[in-house]
């Protein structure tokens, strides 16, 4: 049976987590190519909407979006998934998988495309009892607010005046 190690990445908040598939659970996702977008579902997720953006096999060669099917090939390469150059210009022959998923696929990366909505909160109207205790606080119309604060004397700004020192004689 298969059994895949699906790591589920979230764009918004720029983490990752990580879930086992195996079994029954693991069967939907056989024959998805990259860049499908599933349910969430499949793996545990409900609500939300994943896209398959790659993943590896069991020797850890990587899958490449225009490698077509489900096979292991040995390609010419100047960039892309796979390939890093060293410098412009530079291509090299390596091993890829393709795009479909197959049970030698052991590792497959997605990205959450679409989160699940969340229920609206509908207020609730206020309670007759908390809108007169609110009125008995408020302070009255006819009082000016300044009367109620504190006044805080205000100190001159400046330096000191130093007082003259006294010698002892």
């Amino acid at each position: 049976m298969a059994k895949f190690k699906v790591i589920v990445s979230d764009p918004a908040k720029g983490e990752s987590q990580s879930v086992e598939t195996e079994g029954s659970r693991a069967v939907p996702l056989i024959g998805r190519k990259i860049g499908e977008t599933i349910d969430g579902s499949v793996i545990g997720m409900p609500g939300h909407k994943l896209q398959i953006t790659g993943g590896s096999d069991k020797d850890g060669f990587p899958m490449r979006p225009n490698v077509h099917g489900g096979v292991r090939v040995n390609i010419i390469i100047s960039e892309g998934v796979g390939f890093q150059s060293s410098s412009k210009g530079e291509r090299k022959r390596k091993t890829l998988r393709g795009n479909v998923i197959t049970d030698h696929i052991v590792q497959i990366n997605m990205k959450i495309v679409e989160k699940p909505k969340k229920p609206e909160k509908k207020e609730k109207p206020a309670e007759p009892e908390k809108e007169e205790k609110a009125a008995e606080e408020k302070p009255e119309e006819g009082k000016p607010k300044k009367a109620e604060a504190k006044v805080k004397e205000k100190k001159p700004k400046g330096k000191p005046a130093k007082k003259a020192l006294k010698k002892p004689k």
